[in-house]
């Protein structure tokens, strides 16, 4: 059993651990869980992680309750042996899982829990996910599937997220509706050029509780004169919505790509669409917050990124740490943050060649990981 020590992260590590384990069949002890926060332990959006893998696995789990610092999982043979077996001939129907966070923590990071199992199913698996769609310190829904998804998807990942119905602080009820495909996947090249010229899509989404008030509206408006009178792009296209929820609330995320006339040459990643460089940035919605500054707040972090010369964003970076150790490859990121350190120290202690080179002195640096062995 492989034995871990969570002190100096957060659920990232225990999100990062069960994923690895599931895929490669090897259990794990992890210690001083959230050591470093000032509630350590498993809080409910860690445990539906564990639920969701642990009953795709078929895993012996122990410690898996509120507040617990420490975790055993075992998963047998991982998922090599989770696929369901067709007993006629024909194609196995689909595994459909089911977690509820039973409050607002967050569902799409749940979803990156089982994402990287793409790469080992034999048949698709559904998960019906129930929680925070949109809450503060984690990406939100957009983010995953207009950010991070299509940049997986040109190397070949297989998976859908739907948004069912999206869930605010502090009620929740949201729900994602995840479908995993079996991928291969191809490396992960993004070392090359940033985005010179962005084309950015701006996504406003607010409940419908906040529609008189034309929140959206005024978050998708501002956001996208904020961008022209910055000079970073002067035809932003922006999207509106109100949605039904709980809880009121509202968020917004800005993409940003490469416009389509800058001639940059994208980099081709096995046989799926051109691999380029890609970044999003989001912000939320809060009582006495203007809308006008929830999009200020967006684009301020644009523009910090658009200043450097990383192709992807701090918070991408760090999430495709997990994908660079399956896929291998070399992805240049802003900055190197604890999150990115410490997943990097986690995914090593399974084996995995990832490493990061600059970046000492905070400034752009390099993650590197050798294709591992299929």
């Amino acid at each position: 059993m492989l034995e871990l020590d969570g002190t100096d992260g957060g659920g990232q590590l225990v999100r990062t651990a069960l994923t690895l384990s599931a895929l490669g069949g090897r259990s794990f002890r992890m210690e001083n869980v959230r050591g470093d926060r000032p509630n350590p332990g498993l809080k409910r959006q860690h445990l539906a992680c564990v639920d969701l893998l642990a009953a795709l696995v078929d895993a012996d789990v122990s410690g898996a309750e509120v507040g617990s610092e420490t975790l055993e999982f075992d998963p047998g043979d991982g998922v090599d042996d989770a696929s369901p077996e067709s007993v006629d001939g024909t194609s196995p129907d689909p595994t459909d899982l089911a977690v509820d966070v039973g409050t607002a923590g967050s569902v799409t990071l749940v979803a990156d829990t089982l994402l990287p199992l793409a790469v080992r199913v034999d048949t698709p698996v559904r998960a019906t996910l129930v929680g925070g769609t949109d809450v503060k310190w984690s990406p939100p829904a957009d983010y995953l599937r207009h950010v991070k998804l299509p940049l997986l998807d040109a190397c070949g990942l297989d998976a859908t997220v739907d948004v069912m119905r999206h869930g605010f602080y502090p009620a929740g009820g949201g729900e994602l509706a995840v479908e995993i495909r079996p991928s291969t996947l191809s490396p992960i090249e993004l070392s090359g050029e940033s985005v010179d010229v962005p084309q950015s899509t701006v996504y406003a989404v607010a409940s419908e509780a906040l529609e008189d008030a034309d929140v959206a509206d005024r978050i998708a408006e501002t956001a996208v004169e904020e961008l022209k009178e910055r000079e970073i792009d002067r035809d932003a296209a922006a999207t509106a919505a109100y949605v039904e929820s709980t809880s009121p609330g509202a968020v917004v995320t800005i993409v940003a790509e490469p416009a389509a006339d800058e001639g940059t040459e994208p980099t081709r990643s096995g046989d799926g669409p051109p691999l380029r460089p890609r970044a999003g940035f989001s912000a939320y919605g809060e009582r006495g917050f203007p809308s006008e500054e929830v999009a200020a707040d967006a684009v301020d972090a644009l523009e910090r990124w658009f200043e450097t010369d990383a192709p992807v964003d701090a918070h991408l970076g760090d999430q495709l740490v997990v994908w660079l150790a399956l896929a291998g490859g070399t992805v240049r990121i802003p900055r190197v943050t604890d999150h990115v350190r410490t997943n990097v120290d986690l995914v090593r202690a399974f084996g995995y060649e990832v490493s990061i080179e600059g970046g000492t002195d905070g400034s752009e640096a390099t993650l590197v990981a050798s294709t591992p062995p299929s």
